[in-house]
């Protein structure tokens, strides 16, 4: 295992704050989707002897989130693995409508476009290279 620190800029871990861990296929080495499509920092890496991610840490104006190889043997699958969404990640930013076209343009599939809501919320869904599914909202 390889551990490569990509960053200086680690966020403050001293509250508490939900850390998604997003399930990658084994082998996977481009991750460049989150950095072309939501602006994401690369904090930390850990390699494979092979160069594949072992895990990556990510953060998004400040929202750390991880990315971890599959481990079948512990449950822990891709979103590919059974063909659907395996959880929805939700991402609150200043303007949806260029965030979606962002994240279209570095791969993502749109599922449904930006549109609002009553409850005051603009949002559109994405489904990312990797299987993962993305509710990008804003409050109107």
């Amino acid at each position: 295992m390889i551990f490569h620190k990509k960053t200086e800029t680690i966020m403050n871990l001293s509250k508490t704050s939900f850390v998604p861990m997003l399930m990658i296929s084994s082998g996977t080495t481009d991750i460049g989707f989150y950095k072309n499509a939501f602006n994401a920092i690369e904090l930390r890496r850990w390699s494979n002897d092979d160069g594949s991610i072992h895990v990556a840490e990510l953060e998004i104006d400040g929202a750390m989130f991880h990315l971890h190889e599959e481990k079948p043997e512990k449950g822990r699958f891709t979103p590919a693995q059974y063909n659907g969404v395996t959880t929805t990640i939700g991402l609150m930013v200043a303007d949806v409508d260029s965030i979606i076209s962002k994240a279209v343009a570095a791969g993502a599939k749109e599922v449904s476009p930006a549109q609002d809501y009553e409850y005051g919320y603009r949002q559109g869904e994405i489904i990312d290279p990797f299987g993962h599914c993305w509710i990008i909202e804003q409050v109107i």
